[in-house]
């Protein structure tokens, strides 16, 4: 119910103008996130549905491990729960 479905975003490895880029460039984007699909919430103890933070398209910021891998077709993605999530990132 409060589980959130992400697509790991894969950071370049080459620049725009064909250089190779070291890990410690690429390492930076390792733990954002693109948002796929949300589910509808959490219910409290006295039942009342409290909705998510995150919605579909936000880019997130996931803890190092954890999330369950979910392979659809060619594509992995990662189930993780709301409050796993470290944060939402401004839009660029």
């Amino acid at each position: 119910m409060d589980r959130v479905l992400v697509e790991k975003i894969t950071p370049p490895t080459k620049s725009v103008g064909g250089v190779l880029l070291p890990e410690t460039m690429t390492g930076k984007r390792a733990n954002e996130a693109v948002v796929m699909a949300v589910g509808p919430g959490r219910r409290t103890v006295s039942g009342e549905l409290v909705p998510l933070d995150v919605k579909s398209g936000d880019t997130v910021l996931l803890p190092e491990f954890g999330g369950e891998p979910v392979k659809m077709g060619e594509k992995e993605y990662h189930l993780f729960r709301e409050d796993e999530i470290l944060g939402i990132m401004p839009p660029e």
